[in-house]
């Protein structure tokens, strides 16, 4: 198994400090190339957001120097995986929610990580960041952490009304607000020929699951510049529909 691989990250229109952060890293292994991706979406005043985000990338990519090492050869990796991702992700919110206790300062992020091993995809997910796959078929692969996603699914609202609620950006947990979190984990198989994308909320409220599902059409990526290309395109096509947050993509093609 191998990676085309593509990242774009953009300020905006509106803001003056980018909070998002991304993390591509692969390596490899007997079995095949493994890959970590993440999205965080950081949140706080003036650079308290980017510091959040930030903090919990490079704590994970050492997660992932220090672990899949090892992980990677384990007869039992599934139940390892999650397991050590929690604890990894549980120090990290330990840590940012310590530092702004400290300084009495509210900071936090969100985290969607896909971490690929093996034929098998593992995602860990606080907030309200996303992960998809594209194949013959588009899936959002992960649920939105937020006051409105909650109230669709209890049937008080309709999934066109949660689209203009003011409440849209109010996110249940996020890393490092509270000591407690609850991360979120799936699973799934691995086919060649597949798109995973991650991104920031930013990115999704202004561009349709059609679009994706053409745009990153896995036939039509070749190499890494043509992922590359497809990225910038549609996160140009967001800013153009005057999207106000930071926007940020991670894409990887299995090959």
């Amino acid at each position: 198994m191998a990676f085309l691989t593509a990242h774009y990250t953009d300020v905006g229109i509106k803001k003056k400090t980018n909070q998002d952060a991304l993390l591509l890293k692969t390596a490899n292994t007997p079995k095949g190339s493994v890959g970590l991706f993440i999205v965080c979406d950081g949140m706080g005043g003036l650079s308290q957001g980017e510091l959040a985000s930030a903090t919990v990338i490079r704590g994970m990519a050492e997660w992932f120097d220090a672990e899949m090492p090892r992980l990677s050869h384990s007869a039992h990796i599934e139940e390892e995986i999650f397991s050590e991702l929690e604890k990894c992700i549980k120090q990290l919110n330990e840590k940012i929610l310590n530092y702004g206790e400290t300084r009495k300062v509210k900071l936090g992020t969100t985290l969607t990580a896909l971490l690929i091993v093996h034929q098998k995809y593992y995602i860990a997910q606080i907030g309200d960041s996303r992960a998809y796959r594209i194949s013959d078929s588009l899936n959002q692969l992960t649920k939105d952490q937020t006051l409105v996603a909650r109230e669709v699914a209890r049937g008080n609202i309709t999934e066109e009304q949660a689209k203009y609620d003011p409440r849209r950006n109010v996110l249940l947990q996020c890393v490092g607000a509270t000591n407690e979190i609850e991360v979120d984990f799936s699973k799934g198989d691995v086919q060649p020929n597949t798109v995973f994308m991650l991104c920031s909320d930013g990115f999704y409220h202004q561009i349709t699951e059609e679009e994706l599902a053409l745009d990153l059409k896995p036939e039509t990526i070749q190499n890494n510049q043509q992922l590359k290309g497809k990225v910038v395109q549609l996160v140009e096509l967001v800013k153009a529909r005057k999207e106000v947050d930071n926007i940020s993509v991670v894409a990887a093609k299995v090959l």
